[in-house]
């Protein structure tokens, strides 16, 4: 064995790593960086699977975040800053290789960017219950932006609700709002083939043109004019507006004149980055990542995965979704054939 091979062979893997950043706009890269070794309340973490969100994470692609938001829209581990180069991302599934006894072989979930292996605080970590799968699981981070929004709305016993934009975080939601004791609930899309997961869900469907007016609560999240439009026509006299969408540095018109204030019609912004106001001071953002992964054991939840693509053709998948612009499905990217390659 040469001096080369020896090195190779007893330097221990878990000092690197290999992570995706942007680079420029529509423009990514794998970069290698080394890893600190674990202190006692930390755990070094094998990454499964992460997600990539197509909303915000391709906003971040194009470098479109808007420089009035770059600190408020940053995620819990990036490095780098907006627009570029920066490493972000938020929907990560992995292994604790190392770290406290009672962590090790541990299934997690963490609102980490896309990298093979990590180093975190234990406390951002969110144990996966055996009952979900890990692959399953990147979707936790977008269940818990629902939850925080049906925290926001509180729904009813009866009520007649409307969620327009049936994507990934709608159809999410859609999924947590099925279980509710609800008089209506209806999935609006101008994609047709929406209606697929609407039945798969067991609830209704049905174009803009036609959805029922008349909601007590309307939760928009098309990010489009034309989506959030719709809901203040599908919203009832005194209803709710729930708005979930991000729209980054692109504007959107709205008629606030019309019978906006004469039906008293509200809108209100829904922001994972901290809990709701009616949960704030009796939830904690940890037990809120708990409750979310719980709801994963749901296997509808499987309707929202796309097809693997490998972490090392993830600089070309990202230019191919953000070219593509069809699909809502959160693009889930596998880790589990990743060659760690080493210089002696």
């Amino acid at each position: 064995m040469t001096i080369q091979e020896h090195r190779r062979h007893s330097q221990p893997e878990s000092r690197q790593a290999t992570a995706y950043w942007t680079v420029g706009p529509g423009k990514g890269e794998l970069r290698s960086e080394e890893l600190p070794e674990p202190q006692d309340n930390e755990a070094l973490v094998r990454t499964l699977y992460s997600g990539i969100s197509r909303g915000t994470e391709l906003l971040v692609h194009r470098c479109g975040v808007p420089q009035s938001v770059a600190e408020t829209m940053r995620a819990p581990h990036q490095e780098g800053g907006f627009p570029s180069p920066v490493k972000y991302g938020y929907l990560s599934v992995g292994v604790v290789e190392q770290g406290p006894k009672d962590w090790l072989n541990q299934t997690v979930f963490c609102l980490h960017p896309h990298q093979d292996r990590y180093v975190v605080p234990l406390i951002d970590l969110t144990r996966i219950p055996d009952g979900v799968p890990p692959r399953r699981a990147v979707l936790t981070g977008m269940v818990e932006t629902a939850l925080n929004a049906l925290w926001e709305a509180g729904p009813r016993l009866g009520d007649r609700i409307a969620v327009v934009g049936g994507g990934l975080l709608g159809g999410t939601l859609a999924a947590l709002l099925r279980t509710f004791p609800l008089q209506r609930l209806e999935l609006v899309d101008v994609d047709e083939s929406k209606q697929q997961t609407a039945e798969a869900l067991g609830i209704a469907f049905a174009h803009p043109d036609k959805a029922h007016a008349d909601c007590d609560i309307v939760f928009h999240c098309s990010a489009t004019s034309e989506g959030l439009q719709r809901s203040l026509q599908l919203a009832g006299d005194e209803g709710e507006i729930i708005e979930l969408s991000w729209y980054g540095d692109k504007p959107v018109q709205l008629p606030l004149g019309e019978d906006f204030h004469a039906r008293r019609l509200s809108i209100r912004a829904s922001q994972v980055g901290v809990v709701a106001k009616a949960r704030r001071h009796r939830r904690s953002t940890a037990e809120r990542l708990e409750l979310a992964v719980n709801q994963l054991q749901d296997p509808a939840f499987d309707l929202f995965l796309s097809t693997d693509t490998s972490f090392e053709d993830l600089p070309r998948t990202m230019e191919e979704l953000a070219k593509d612009g069809g699909g809502s499905a959160c693009c889930v990217v596998s880790y589990q054939a990743v060659s760690y390659q080493q210089e002696g």
